[in-house]
């Protein structure tokens, strides 16, 4: 069974280490930054530590 992390919640599922059956990360840490220069919303974040399956 893969480490799950609940300090961690996350939902994408096209990600290497999201837990299969629920929606947590198996990482201890995340590395999240942004794309904008002065982020104003959510949707300017982003998870730097994302690797996508294969």
């Amino acid at each position: 069974m893969e480490k799950l992390n609940k300090s961690i919640q996350c939902s994408v599922e096209d990600c290497i280490y999201h837990c299969k059956n629920h929606d947590y990360c198996s990482l201890d840490t995340v590395h999240i930054g942004t794309h904008e220069h002065s982020p104003e919303t959510d949707k300017c974040t982003d998870c730097l530590s994302f690797s996508a399956k294969s």
